[in-house]
């Protein structure tokens, strides 16, 4: 007889704990402290600056302050409530627009670059990069701060991923794609924690201290990719102007944490209690809903013939979904609509045994206040309780309206992470009763599956 472990007993506190303890031993200050004064950078001298820019500078740069006290240091992180730990001179915190950016992200962007450029060749600038860096560390480059963002609104809401998304702002940048360190004649260190599917550094904040192996071109080829007019970035992108630095002989680079780190974490965690934990991957892409159908199917074969893994157990994943937006979208992001698209393609056999969140690691999932959301196996039934139908939320983008009515929202708030998408999914397997779906639950699932 399979052993049925007793933490699976709760399996939403379970999920909730695992994400909870994978942000906690994943921690930007963690991660970050052995690369400054300890076993990896034996005797490393003091910066003379250190640039923090992210959503999670305050906790990186709090950490290099610890290792290296009176450097002088700039904060760029995302706009939000004060930091309730003041901090001390010579210390300048900048608060900019994420995920567009807006006229602080253009302050942010120049101050680093004045910062930089003091500099002399015998000193060394110590930068700490994380996710959402490209918003909040914008120079714009032959377009105008409101074409940049009405660029990078349609590029998020075409469904570009944040590959394609990078390569376009690099090449519309002065600080972008190598083009910060290029501006100084100091030696530049950079740690980062990346926040892009492959860990590629140069994607990561689009790299502004990291060298560019893309060109205008490959910028161009995206907005013809996704249809994309923007006559002013595309002008800048044809006028010759001199391309994006492919060496930068005196940056150095390092990734120091990943989404692959949080899922370990994770997966840690669940095996302390008992729990058989498999990590499927962390370079899952593509759209939420495809993700959901992907899952289904896996889901399918474990709970139906104990392949490829037998339950109970929890299946991981990462990697960063995509949503294509239509003009009149709701409220939600790519978490919580993977969830509404797992709900719907598992709903017809009333998700017997699943229990499942899907969150965002740095605590706010798209246009919504919420991290993520959980699903259990009477989500429909409770749905169809409220008069709820999960296809026509799923239709309109809508999927925290959705969750919130069910009380599913998992609310973090930020969490000063940026490691992608996290994805649990608890599979009991045949202990417990197996809730079925109501007939007017799978009957409305039916009929729009074949309208």
């Amino acid at each position: 007889m399979t052993r049925f472990p007793a933490a699976l007993h709760d399996p939403r506190a379970l999920l909730e704990g695992a994400f909870r303890h994978a942000l906690h031993a994943a921690s930007p200050g963690r991660l970050l402290e052995p690369h400054l004064r300890g076993p990896s950078a034996p005797g490393l001298p003091a910066p003379d600056l250190i640039l923090a820019v992210g959503k999670a500078s305050v906790p990186m740069a709090r950490a290099a302050l610890n290792a290296y006290p009176g450097v002088p240091t700039l904060i760029v992180t995302p706009h939000g409530p004060p930091d309730p730990h003041p901090w001390a001179a010579p210390v300048e915190v900048i608060q900019a627009g994420h995920p567009l950016p807006d006229d602080a992200s253009v302050r942010a962007g120049h101050a680093a670059l004045a910062r930089m450029r003091a500099l002399r060749a015998d000193q060394t600038a110590l930068v700490l990069i994380s996710g959402g860096g490209s918003a909040l560390l914008c120079a714009p480059d032959g377009v105008t701060l409101a074409h940049k963002q009405a660029l990078t609104d349609a590029l998020l809401r075409s469904g570009a991923d944040i590959h394609e998304i990078n390569t376009v702002r690099k090449h519309l940048s002065a600080v972008k794609g190598g083009r910060l360190a290029q501006a100084t004649a100091a030696r530049v260190r950079t740690l980062l924690l990346s926040d892009v599917v492959g860990d590629l550094p140069g994607m990561i904040a689009s790299g502004p201290t990291v060298p560019d192996p893309t060109s205008a071109a490959d910028a161009l080829r995206v907005l013809d990719r996704y249809h994309l007019s923007a006559p002013e970035a595309r002008a800048q992108l044809t006028s010759g102007a001199p391309d994006t630095p492919g060496d930068l002989p005196r940056a150095t680079h390092q990734v120091i944490g990943s989404n692959r780190t949080l899922l370990e974490a994770a997966a840690r965690y669940l095996r302390d209690q008992g729990v058989k934990a498999v990590i499927l991957g962390d370079t899952f892409t593509g759209e939420a809903r495809a993700l959901a159908a992907f899952h289904a199917q896996i889901i399918r074969s474990v709970q139906a013939h104990g392949t490829p893994f037998a339950p109970p157990l929890v299946l991981l994943s990462g990697g960063e979904a995509t949503v294509t937006l239509g003009p009149s979208a709701g409220r939600g992001g790519r978490n919580q609509e993977f969830a509404l698209a797992l709900l719907t393609e598992l709903g017809q056999s009333g998700l017997p045994g699943v229990h499942a969140l899907s969150a965002g690691s740095d605590g706010r999932d798209g246009s919504s206040p919420g991290t993520g959301a959980f699903l259990t196996p009477d989500s429909l039934d409770r749905a169809a309780h409220l008069g709820l139908d999960p296809l026509e939320f799923l239709a309109r983008h809508d999927a925290h309206t959705f969750f919130q009515a069910l009380g599913d929202v998992l609310h973090t708030g930020l969490t000063g992470h940026n490691l992608n998408d996290f994805r649990a999914v608890a599979l009991l397997g045949s202990p417990g009763p197996r809730p079925s779906s109501t007939p007017e639950v799978r009957s409305t699932l039916t009929r729009v599956r074949s309208d």
